[in-house]
């Protein structure tokens, strides 16, 4: 027979409880954080793949414009103008590093010259990993995270683990993440979460808010930058968006040189 206090609560029971919750859901806005850092780093690669030559060519015809429109006036102040949009064209040892590949000693590659001359150029790569990929990675980063573990040991290996996962999908590798979690489900199986006093719960329900301020500051920096700001214009065809950019940008590549053959005639 059980007594009325056998049949109470622990007063610790609502406060694990609490725990629990706040962990998960810290776990999954690390996820989305990290997806979406994902996204905005593969954007921002291809989207200087893409369009890096184009914002060079246009920087050179500003330059060349401003010098023959100077040349044509002798205006000082034309001349100033012209020093500066020349200073503003990048120096050809950056422009490699900048294009990713897509110029080499001799001048563009010819995936480069094909997408300023609005040529079939082969296909970009994925702007974001797949979603089998990104399945996996989320599976992966909630049976994981090393914020479940409670022994030192224990957190050490998941990082370790964590971190190939987060390279893994950074690569959009479907056959690396599905050998890892293969590589998970025949390790060792985590420890019990044993029971915390009231003291050890707090703190780490403080500790739990105190990262949760700084993942959104982290994810608001991530949506308020230029390519993170793009890519939300088009979350579900981010190549769509880029094409729309590289056809304004041929637009304008297209007016500026026959506006310099006009100052050149």
């Amino acid at each position: 027979m059980t007594t009325p206090e056998a049949e109470q609560p622990r007063p610790e029971a609502r406060l694990e409880q609490a725990v629990r919750a706040a962990e998960q859901a810290l776990i999954e806005f690390e996820i989305a954080v990290e997806t979406f850092r994902v996204e905005v780093e593969n954007f921002s690669r291809l989207h200087h793949q893409k369009l890096g030559p184009m914002y060079a060519r246009l920087d050179e015809l500003e330059a060349q414009i401003a010098e023959a429109r100077a040349a044509r006036t002798g205006d000082p102040e034309d001349a100033r103008k012209a020093a500066e949009a020349r200073a503003r064209v990048l120096p050809m040892p950056g422009v490699e590093e900048l294009f990713h590949g897509w110029m080499d000693d001799q001048g563009l590659f010819p995936e480069a010259v094909a997408m300023l001359t609005d040529q079939p150029v082969r296909p970009p790569e994925r702007v974001r990993p797949s979603e089998e990929a990104r399945k996996l990675y989320r599976e992966l980063a909630r049976k994981a995270h090393p914020d479940l573990a409670q022994e030192d040991e224990e957190r050490a290996r998941r990082e370790e683990f964590i971190t190939r996962v987060n390279a893994a999908y950074a690569r959009g590798d479907e056959a690396l993440l599905r050998e890892l979690a293969e590589e998970w489900a025949a390790g060792p199986a985590p420890a019990e979460r044993p029971p915390s006093p009231s003291e050890e719960l707090y703190a780490r329900l403080e500790w739990l808010s105190q990262r949760k301020e700084l993942l959104t500051l982290v994810a608001r920096e991530l949506e308020d930058s230029a390519i993170g700001s793009m890519l939300r214009m088009a979350p579900d065809d981010p190549d769509r968006l880029l094409d729309e950019i590289a056809d304004k940008l041929l637009a304008d590549v297209a007016a500026r040189e026959a506006e310099l053959a006009e100052l050149a005639g």
